[in-house]
Protein backbone atom coordinates (compact mmCIF):
# COMPACT_ATOMS: atom_id res chain seq x y z
CA UNK A 1 0.00 0.00 0.00
CA UNK A 2 1.41 2.98 -0.91
CA UNK A 3 0.31 6.44 1.33
CA UNK A 4 1.78 9.73 1.57
CA UNK A 5 -0.24 11.57 4.02
CA UNK A 6 -2.36 14.50 2.22
CA UNK A 7 -1.67 17.92 3.95
CA UNK A 8 -5.08 20.10 5.28
CA UNK A 9 -6.50 22.17 2.91
CA UNK A 10 -6.55 26.09 3.29
CA UNK A 11 -10.36 26.18 3.98
CA UNK A 12 -10.21 22.65 6.35
CA UNK A 13 -12.02 23.71 8.97
CA UNK A 14 -10.11 23.35 12.07
CA UNK A 15 -11.37 20.45 14.07
CA UNK A 16 -10.74 18.27 11.08
CA UNK A 17 -7.36 16.30 11.22
CA UNK A 18 -5.22 15.83 8.06
CA UNK A 19 -6.32 13.35 5.85
CA UNK A 20 -4.47 10.34 5.19
CA UNK A 21 -4.64 8.82 1.90
CA UNK A 22 -4.25 4.97 0.82
CA UNK A 23 -3.52 3.35 -2.91
CA UNK A 24 -4.79 -0.05 -2.47
CA UNK A 25 -4.69 -2.60 -5.03
CA UNK A 26 -6.41 -5.73 -4.31
CA UNK A 27 -9.46 -6.81 -2.09
CA UNK A 28 -7.33 -8.61 0.45
CA UNK A 29 -5.06 -5.30 1.04
CA UNK A 30 -8.54 -3.43 1.88
CA UNK A 31 -9.06 -6.19 4.21
CA UNK A 32 -5.98 -5.52 6.09
CA UNK A 33 -6.17 -2.04 5.97
CA UNK A 34 -9.86 -2.90 8.08
CA UNK A 35 -8.11 -4.69 10.10
CA UNK A 36 -5.22 -2.25 10.75
CA UNK A 37 -7.73 0.55 11.15
CA UNK A 38 -10.14 -1.64 14.19
CA UNK A 39 -6.85 -1.02 16.26
CA UNK A 40 -7.38 2.64 16.26
CA UNK A 41 -10.86 2.16 16.96
CA UNK A 42 -12.92 2.28 19.91
CA UNK A 43 -16.63 2.01 22.06
CA UNK A 44 -18.27 5.43 20.72
CA UNK A 45 -16.60 5.80 16.82
CA UNK A 46 -18.38 6.38 14.24
CA UNK A 47 -17.00 5.55 10.65
CA UNK A 48 -18.77 6.69 7.77
CA UNK A 49 -17.93 5.07 4.06
CA UNK A 50 -18.56 6.31 0.76
CA UNK A 51 -17.61 5.19 -2.77
CA UNK A 52 -19.16 3.88 -6.00
CA UNK A 53 -20.84 0.88 -5.79
CA UNK A 54 -18.11 -2.14 -5.70
CA UNK A 55 -15.47 0.26 -4.25
CA UNK A 56 -15.12 -2.47 -1.16
CA UNK A 57 -16.84 -0.80 1.48
CA UNK A 58 -18.44 -3.93 2.78
CA UNK A 59 -14.58 -5.55 2.36
CA UNK A 60 -12.76 -2.98 4.43
CA UNK A 61 -15.82 -3.46 7.04
CA UNK A 62 -14.95 -7.37 6.64
CA UNK A 63 -11.81 -6.41 7.70
CA UNK A 64 -12.77 -4.00 10.44
CA UNK A 65 -14.66 -6.69 11.74
CA UNK A 66 -11.71 -9.82 11.88
CA UNK A 67 -9.40 -6.57 13.59
CA UNK A 68 -12.50 -5.95 16.23
CA UNK A 69 -12.85 -9.83 17.17
CA UNK A 70 -16.73 -10.01 16.40
CA UNK A 71 -18.93 -12.65 15.71
CA UNK A 72 -20.55 -13.66 12.62
CA UNK A 73 -19.59 -13.35 8.54
CA UNK A 74 -19.72 -9.60 7.76
CA UNK A 75 -21.64 -9.52 4.99
CA UNK A 76 -23.68 -6.06 2.88
CA UNK A 77 -26.58 -5.38 5.07
CA UNK A 78 -28.16 -3.79 1.89
CA UNK A 79 -31.22 -5.47 2.79
CA UNK A 80 -31.30 -5.90 6.45
CA UNK A 81 -30.15 -1.97 6.25
CA UNK A 82 -28.17 -2.85 10.20
CA UNK A 83 -26.63 -5.79 11.52
CA UNK A 84 -24.79 -6.37 14.92
CA UNK A 85 -21.86 -8.20 15.73
CA UNK A 86 -21.12 -8.63 19.01
CA UNK A 87 -17.24 -9.06 20.53
CA UNK A 88 -15.65 -12.61 20.83
CA UNK A 89 -13.54 -10.88 23.55
CA UNK A 90 -13.71 -7.73 25.48
CA UNK A 91 -13.97 -5.30 22.66
CA UNK A 92 -16.85 -3.47 22.02
CA UNK A 93 -19.60 -4.84 19.22
CA UNK A 94 -19.36 -3.93 15.50
CA UNK A 95 -22.85 -2.67 14.31
CA UNK A 96 -22.66 -2.26 10.30
CA UNK A 97 -25.76 0.03 8.34
CA UNK A 98 -25.93 0.19 5.17
CA UNK A 99 -27.64 3.11 4.41
CA UNK A 100 -28.38 2.82 0.61
CA UNK A 101 -31.57 2.01 0.10
CA UNK A 102 -32.73 5.00 2.72
CA UNK A 103 -33.57 8.30 1.28
CA UNK A 104 -34.17 10.10 4.80
CA UNK A 105 -31.98 11.55 7.05
CA UNK A 106 -31.18 11.25 10.67
CA UNK A 107 -35.23 11.17 10.89
CA UNK A 108 -34.71 7.72 9.33
CA UNK A 109 -32.08 6.22 10.71
CA UNK A 110 -33.57 6.79 14.60
CA UNK A 111 -35.66 4.00 13.80
CA UNK A 112 -32.46 1.79 13.70
CA UNK A 113 -31.76 3.38 17.40
CA UNK A 114 -27.97 3.89 16.48
CA UNK A 115 -27.56 6.76 19.23
CA UNK A 116 -28.33 4.01 22.13
CA UNK A 117 -25.47 1.69 20.24
CA UNK A 118 -22.72 4.28 19.63
CA UNK A 119 -21.95 4.99 23.19
CA UNK A 120 -21.37 1.29 23.45
CA UNK A 121 -19.99 0.06 19.92
CA UNK A 122 -18.18 1.01 16.43
CA UNK A 123 -20.88 2.18 14.18
CA UNK A 124 -20.00 1.87 10.29
CA UNK A 125 -22.72 3.12 8.22
CA UNK A 126 -21.97 2.88 4.54
CA UNK A 127 -23.46 4.95 2.30
CA UNK A 128 -24.67 7.79 5.35
CA UNK A 129 -23.46 11.07 3.91
CA UNK A 130 -25.97 13.71 4.44
CA UNK A 131 -27.88 10.80 7.40
CA UNK A 132 -25.69 10.27 10.10
CA UNK A 133 -23.38 13.33 11.07
CA UNK A 134 -26.32 14.35 13.64
CA UNK A 135 -25.16 11.55 15.71
CA UNK A 136 -22.18 12.69 16.70
CA UNK A 137 -19.52 15.66 16.71
CA UNK A 138 -16.52 12.93 16.11
CA UNK A 139 -16.49 10.42 13.33
CA UNK A 140 -13.97 9.24 10.93
CA UNK A 141 -14.59 9.92 7.23
CA UNK A 142 -13.33 7.21 4.69
CA UNK A 143 -13.94 7.98 1.03
CA UNK A 144 -13.16 5.03 -1.68
CA UNK A 145 -12.61 6.34 -5.22
CA UNK A 146 -11.96 3.13 -8.14
CA UNK A 147 -12.05 3.58 -11.49
CA UNK A 148 -15.58 3.21 -12.64
CA UNK A 149 -16.87 1.56 -15.91
CA UNK A 150 -16.20 -1.28 -17.49
CA UNK A 151 -12.80 -2.20 -16.35
CA UNK A 152 -11.00 -5.01 -13.63
CA UNK A 153 -9.48 -2.70 -12.21
CA UNK A 154 -8.37 -3.37 -8.44
CA UNK A 155 -6.79 -0.09 -7.55
CA UNK A 156 -8.35 2.05 -5.02
CA UNK A 157 -7.65 5.38 -3.28
CA UNK A 158 -8.98 5.42 0.17
CA UNK A 159 -8.80 8.93 1.86
CA UNK A 160 -9.90 9.43 5.81
CA UNK A 161 -10.28 12.54 7.01
CA UNK A 162 -11.05 12.68 10.76
CA UNK A 163 -13.81 15.14 11.88
CA UNK A 164 -14.12 16.50 15.73
CA UNK A 165 -11.94 16.53 18.74
CA UNK A 166 -11.63 12.34 18.91
CA UNK A 167 -9.68 12.54 15.48
CA UNK A 168 -7.52 15.51 16.44
CA UNK A 169 -4.90 13.79 18.34
CA UNK A 170 -5.42 10.31 15.97
CA UNK A 171 -2.68 9.73 13.89
CA UNK A 172 -4.38 8.00 10.68
CA UNK A 173 -1.17 8.30 8.78
CA UNK A 174 0.11 4.87 10.96
CA UNK A 175 -2.61 3.01 8.59
CA UNK A 176 -0.17 4.14 5.54
CA UNK A 177 3.14 2.88 7.18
Amino acid sequence: MEAPAAPQGPDSPAEHTPAAEITVTSPEQMRELGRRLAKLLRPGDLVMLSGELGAGKTTLTRGLGEGLGVRGAVTSPTFVIARVHPSLGDGPPLVHVDAYRLSGGLDEMEDLDLDVSLPDSVVVVEWGEGKVEELTDDRLQLVIHRAVGDTTDEVRHVTLTGIGARWTTADLTVLTA
